[in-house]
């Protein structure tokens, strides 16, 4: 294929599109099961978060001890994080953005609380050396409800946590 084929460049544009929803649903992985180092490596050095207007911060070391703090094995938080219904639009070569559905399920038994969230994403993507990165996440919520855990005596936890 001759150089700036539109062929290749629909691959190419496919290619990023799924290596984008690669990247999220990684990102994902990492929270629910606290794989800290290698979600770093999904943000770029100057990324930045905005989960729900509540928590800000800037840079992906600030990013990663808020997550790794407040869902580590320490904290006592367990959760789920589903994502879905993704798009994403190409900005440029190596620029893109994305909104995805956030379902989001936390407990901690210590603490005898669950949250639930119902949210959007909006995305900043910007590939790197021929991989793509995180460079701003965040969500705004379409809900975020919260219980006790002893408000519901019958619950108990069968897996262990």
């Amino acid at each position: 294929m001759a150089h700036g084929d539109p062929l290749e460049a629909r691959i190419q544009a496919l290619e990023d599109l799924e290596a984008i929803k690669q990247l999220k649903h990684a990102y994902f992985r990492c929270l629910d099961m606290r794989l800290w180092d290698e979600l770093r490596g999904y943000f770029t050095p100057d990324a930045s978060v905005d989960y729900g207007g509540q928590y800000r911060f800037e840079g992906a070391d600030t990013i990663l001890r808020f997550l790794s703090e407040s869902l580590g094995e320490k904290s006592g938080s367990h959760g789920i994080h589903m994502g879905g219904h993704p798009v994403i639009r190409l900005t440029g070569p190596t620029t893109a953005r994305g909104t995805w559905v956030l379902w989001n399920f936390l407990f901690n038994p210590g603490q005898q609380r669950n949250v639930r969230i119902g949210a959007y994403y909006d995305d900043q993507y910007v590939k790197v050396d021929g991989a793509w990165k995180i460079k701003h996440t965040g969500y705004t919520y379409l809900f975020r409800e919260e219980w006790s855990r002893a408000d519901t005596p019958s619950l108990r936890l069968l897996a262990p946590a």
